[in-house]
């Protein structure tokens, strides 16, 4: 690699990690001025479990989350097998391209999309509808990261399977799931991840009491930036990291070749 090829990824990396590496550096910050370095501490930290509401937020992120993420695995896995076990059918570009539609539409129109929709359901804003959004805008990445590891089964295991006399549900429990269950829960991780982090769309369709870590941190630093969002903001980052890093080495053991033979 070249000096310039070097500088250019040195300067990369600067410009898209030096800034969350300043929020947690100063998030151990003493002071309570975000600006000025008083020393380390861990005192934030300790303000943050005991902050009530914010709190409450995480453990709303949480279950928002947690069932999105579920139910976009179920909706994003149904959707791969169709376009991956059902050969050509009528509708099926246009199904295919409602499926991924979500993941390349702007989130405000489509927070905004899904309001009207809640409104026009007559249904209250709150958890479930939050739930809803997340789980719709997820189900794409679900049937992308799916869909690619069906693609590389090999088929001949499932015709085997329906040679000895198997049912498709009973190939699809014993040789289809197994064989994907790591792209299931990357998938899932994925899903857990996009919806953990996501503002834009939670603020459309949110109600009373369902107030999201991110809604709540948003609306925190339109007052002020302190030392405590930093450190909400660090515990919010490492755990979407993991989470990240843990869905991508699922799916990079997946593209191995050989994988499921």
């Amino acid at each position: 690699m070249s000096a310039i090829s070097k500088g250019a990824l040195i300067l990369g990396f600067a410009f898209l990690y030096a800034p969350i590496a300043v929020l947690v550096v100063y998030s151990f910050n003493a002071s309570a001025l975000v600006t000025v370095w008083g020393g380390f501490s861990t005192r934030w930290y300790g303000v943050l479990l005991s902050d009530g509401p914010l709190m409450a937020a995480a453990l709303v992120s949480l279950r928002v989350a947690l069932a999105s993420a579920l139910i976009a695995t179920v909706m994003g896995t149904l959707a791969a097998l169709a376009l991956t076990r059902s050969g050509r059918f009528p509708g099926r570009a246009l199904f295919t391209g409602l499926v991924h539609a979500p993941m390349v539409m702007p989130e405000v129109i489509a927070g905004l999309a899904l309001l009207l929709l809640f409104v026009g359901l007559g249904l209250d804003r709150g958890i479930a509808t939050i739930v809803i959004a997340h789980a719709t805008l997820a189900t794409g990445f679900v049937a992308v990261v799916v869909g690619a590891r069906l693609k590389g089964l090999d088929p001949s295991l499932e015709e085997a399977a329906r040679d000895l006399g198997a049912g498709p549900v009973r190939v699809f429990l014993t040789v289809t799931l197994p064989l994907a269950a790591p792209a299931l829960t990357a998938g899932f991780l994925l899903a857990f991840t996009l919806s953990l982090d996501d503002l834009v769309v939670a603020s459309f369709v949110s109600g009373p009491g369902a107030t999201t870590l991110p809604m709540r941190l948003y609306s925190q630093i339109r007052l002020g930036v302190n030392p405590e969002i930093n450190a909400a903001s660090t515990l919010l980052i490492g755990v979407v990291t993991v989470v990240a890093l843990t869905a991508s080495r699922l799916m990079g053991r997946d593209a191995r070749p050989g994988q499921g033979a």
